[in-house]
């Protein structure tokens, strides 16, 4: 496999040192990496595989040399501006914000689901939302087998996909303190409030697990609504999805095809007290599944329990995937 040269955009965020640690876990096949952040972070040090690199400040100068692939994890409005910069020097983006989730000339890619959309790629391709990628392994399965006619999300989501400053509101919370990052305290409370609320009454984050579902599973036939919820958890989101299939179902069926699909881990012992939760999936790269049982209420009804760490699935590691696929066709 050839090596390529890599660039970390927002490298001292929480997601781009998980960037770094992903890569290295993974020994990713790096000639070059680049290091770039704001201006705040210029001259801080990084360590990579045991080598120490110094943080560039991101400049429209920054894609002058040879890059293969950008990791992006500066915010939405960086991402407007830099990315088609760095897109029209040569160099492929994959985006971790939302700035391009739904352009319709951006592939959005969960490499077990859709690896195959990235060939159309213009230049920019866009990570999911954190939520939204641990839901469709689960999903895909199902809808290769059954068909989907509709979804419900009711999410349970971990402060950190709010960054340090949703961490630094849960940890002042507990101590008594007052929060910043949020509306109201998330210590020892929960909060169905996850970014900015729209006319239609749902959240942009609620909206983007709706919009987000169909492009990648392709079918804009599928109904679907959600309800996002920050809960006091500092790692690891949690989705109760109930489905609606096409097909009618065995349980037993259902169970099977979870323990032999790549990248999910089957947790549903009942009887131990074994299901899946945010402590167990911290740290770790799979999507965890369980709690699978029957909605009696509608005919083809599904209950499952989705668990994932939101800043590796979610964000960083699915990114990193993103990038091995790419490598492969340098």
């Amino acid at each position: 496999m050839k090596k390529a040269n890599i660039a970390i955009v927002g490298a001292t965020g929480m997601v781009g040192r998980t960037f770094i640690k992903v890569l290295e876990e993974r020994d990713f096949p790096v000639n070059n990496i680049y290091f770039f952040a704001s201006a705040k972070s210029k001259g801080s040090k990084i360590m990579f595989n045991g080598e120490e690199y110094t943080v560039e400040e991101l400049t429209t100068e920054s894609f002058d040399r040879d890059i293969d692939i950008a990791l992006f994890s500066a915010g939405g409005d960086i991402s407007k501006k830099f990315a088609p910069i760095a897109k029209e020097k040569g160099v492929t983006v994959v985006d971790n914000s939302s700035a391009w989730r739904m352009d319709n000339d951006v592939p959005l890619v969960v490499p077990e689901v859709n690896p195959q959309d990235i060939e159309w790629n213009e230049g920019i391709i866009a990570n999911p939302n954190c939520s939204t990628i641990q839901c469709m392994l689960p999903l895909k399965v199902l809808k290769e087998k059954y068909g989907i006619k509709r979804v419900v999300f009711s999410t349970y989501q971990a402060v950190s996909g709010s960054g340090v400053g949703g961490i630094k509101d849960l940890e002042n919370g507990i101590e008594g303190g007052q929060n910043v990052k949020y509306p109201h305290q998330i210590a020892y409370n929960c909060l169905p409030h996850i970014d900015v609320f729209l006319d239609n009454g749902y959240t942009k984050e609620e909206m983007k697990m709706i919009n987000e579902t169909r492009k990648i599973l392709n079918d804009d036939s599928i109904k679907i609504t959600a309800t996002a919820v920050r809960v006091p958890v500092k790692y690891g989101h949690c989705v109760s999805v109930n489905v609606e299939l096409e097909k009618d179902f065995n349980i037993e069926d259902v169970f099977e095809i979870y323990r032999n699909t790549d990248g999910i881990i089957l947790q549903d012992d009942l009887s131990n007290d074994v299901y899946p939760m945010p402590i167990n999936a911290e740290g770790n790269d799979e999507v965890y599944v369980g709690r699978i049982r029957r909605d009696f209420s509608i005919d083809n009804g599904l209950n499952i329990w989705v668990c994932a760490d939101n800043i590796r699935k979610g964000a960083a590691t699915n990114t990193v995937q993103i990038a091995e696929l790419l490598v492969n066709k340098l």
